[in-house]
């Protein structure tokens, strides 16, 4: 594939690999238990697909017929669909054995009501849409949409990545991914609000409007408002800025939580009892996170590190694994694979 690099395109084909295996061995009727009590999903993007040469999001983006068979995997599975924030209180009754499933979405993309939001009502399935206020207020960039806006549309990049000026052959979909993949790595390794800053205008002179893409991709008020008139629909916190919060202070980290938890409520007239650690891997989400998430009163956040729902959710439920529905694994057989945990065992 043009648009990955070959390291993870040797990746994406072992995992391919090993979920065709669960899905057409058999083996999730071997080992049951592996599924554990259900699953919540993780999802960014919901649109047709565009069919683009060139996009190193593309893991971002899933298309609507592809959650629709997502669905129906989990209905034909025999779990029942709930909100993410009600997974705790389900988990501790002790005479419900159900298995579940909770579809969330991250960033408040505008597809999620124009394409998620139809095929979730034409399940009766509940989804909860995690909300960044930076994004809803056009004040904070998606630096992962930046980065791919300018390296699509340059065949030759200059910046500093600390280091010196350092000129980026951007011709090939091959030096594009690279390129991406550096600015990526560079707003990982230093402050992020500053990386954000500086890519920010980097793009500024090469004529990208980095807020005019947040505006152009994510929901603002007055959306977010329509959309709460959905019974379906709930809606969580996702920080203000979109920060790695395992790299701010002990008081931003505070601000973060509370104050994107009262931006939330203002926009939709309720109080999230839900969170998103934005990014939600290892290095993001640790202990004083983990921590600060359930004195901030929410009942559940979740990360993004994979897993089924076990007893942990319930003895930790500010610490929730979620599973990618990943735009690389659009088949339902593979949806289906995940819902019997064998892959978290596997792979």
């Amino acid at each position: 594939m043009p648009d990955i690099s070959a390291k993870q395109t040797l990746k994406y084909a072992i995992i391919r690999g090993a979920l065709d295996l669960i899905a057409f061995s058999g083996a999730r009727r071997i080992w049951p238990a592996a599924a554990g009590r259900g699953v919540v999903f993780t999802l960014h993007h919901v649109r047709p697909d565009v069919g683009k040469g060139y996009d190193p999001n593309a893991l971002l983006s899933v298309t609507p017929e592809f959650l629709d068979a997502a669905i129906q995997a989990s209905l034909e599975a025999g779990l029942t669909p709930v909100a993410v924030e009600d997974i705790p209180r389900l988990l501790a009754d002790p005479q419900d054995e159900r298995r579940f499933v909770s579809f969330t979405l991250d960033d408040g993309y505008r597809n999620n009501a124009e394409y998620a939001a139809p095929v979730f009502r034409k399940h009766g399935v509940p989804y909860t849409i995690f909300i960044t206020a930076g994004f809803v207020e056009r004040t904070r960039s998606l630096w992962w949409e930046t980065a791919a806006a300018l390296t699509a549309s340059e065949d030759r990049i200059t910046f500093d990545f600390g280091v010196g000026t350092e000129t980026l052959e951007t011709k090939t979909a091959g030096q594009k991914r690279r390129a991406y993949d550096r600015f990526a790595a560079f707003i990982e390794a230093v402050d992020e609000d500053m990386a954000v800053a500086r890519l920010d205008d980097l793009a500024r002179r090469l004529c990208i409007d980095p807020l005019a893409i947040t505006a152009a991709l994510t929901m603002d008020a007055d959306e977010l408002r329509e959309l709460a008139k959905d019974k379906l629909a709930r809606f969580g916190a996702h920080t203000l800025t979109h920060v790695n919060l395992s790299r701010v202070s002990e008081k931003r980290l505070g601000e973060e939580l509370r104050l994107s938890a009262e931006a939330v409520e203002k926009y939709v007239g309720r109080h999230p009892k839900a969170f998103a650690y934005p990014y939600g891997f290892a290095a993001a989400v640790g202990e004083r996170e983990i921590e600060a998430a359930a004195r901030a009163g929410f009942s559940v956040a979740v990360t993004t590190q994979p897993g089924v729902l076990s007893e942990n959710a319930l003895r930790r439920p500010t610490a929730i694994g979620r599973v990618s529905l990943n735009g690389h694994f659009q088949k339902k057989r593979y949806v289906t694979a995940l819902l019997s945990g064998l892959a978290f065992k596997l792979i």
